[in-house]
């Protein structure tokens, strides 16, 4: 998960240090659920101007109205509470950076928030996807992995000479890339989680995932 306070810093004084997973502040939702939808849109409006000039005790009680159930919809979508929690923080900073340019006019504060909840959830789907069939490019075709063969039959024993072939080549990997391969294919973590989680530029990062992919390639060319 990023580290907030590096990115802007101070902003969250005060938060819990954990602040990308959804308030409990059992009191604060009490309060927002008896209030009127107009009064909620009223006070949600109010405190995204006030965070448009830079107030963070604004910012902070939005976090507090918006933040479960934001939480809540990008979980719905991703079933992921990892995935959910990054896609709230992504949400929050957007808030946070470009509060100075939502019109109040096209509707609320929160309906914003959940919209920009909705797009970034699909586009972390999108992510996903992008990802399998990247895998899925690097591995020659006559693998056979689309073969549709029982257990016993001839296909099978092959197919699982070939996935033994595959993870041989992977295990060659320098430790970089191997690492790297895994985070971005098999954990399902992006370029920039990546490198955050590693301590190394972005730029590295997809150099690695890249010459892995290719050196993947080329050592299951020669073998196959």
């Amino acid at each position: 998960m990023l580290i907030v306070p590096t990115l802007l810093p101070g902003l969250l004084d005060g938060l819990p240090g954990d602040w990308a997973r959804p308030s409990e502040s059992g009191r604060m939702m009490d309060s927002v659920t008896s209030q009127t939808p107009d009064e909620r849109s009223r006070i949600d409006g109010e405190l995204l101007r006030r965070v448009a000039r830079r107030d963070r005790d604004a910012f902070a009680e939005l976090y507090d109205r918006f933040s479960r159930p934001l939480y809540g919809t990008a979980l719905r979508i991703l079933q992921d509470a990892r995935e959910a929690e990054d896609i709230v923080q992504e949400v929050f900073l957007a808030l946070w950076e470009k509060a100075g340019v939502f019109e109040h006019e096209r509707g609320s504060a929160f309906s914003w928030a959940v919209t920009l909840t909705r797009n970034r959830a699909i586009d972390r789907i999108r992510q996903r996807r992008r990802r399998s069939e990247l895998l899925a490019d690097s591995v020659p075709d006559d693998l056979g992995y689309g073969d549709d063969t029982g257990d016993d039959s001839p296909g099978a024993l092959v197919l699982k000479e070939q996935a033994g072939i595959v993870r041989a080549a992977v295990a060659a990997l320098p430790a970089e890339q191997q690492r790297a391969l895994q985070l971005a294919f098999f954990s399902g973590f992006t370029q920039q989680e990546i490198a955050t989680q590693l301590g190394e530029p972005l730029g590295t990062v997809k150099a690695r995932i890249r010459r892995g992919l290719l050196r993947l390639r080329e050592t299951l060319s020669r073998r196959t």
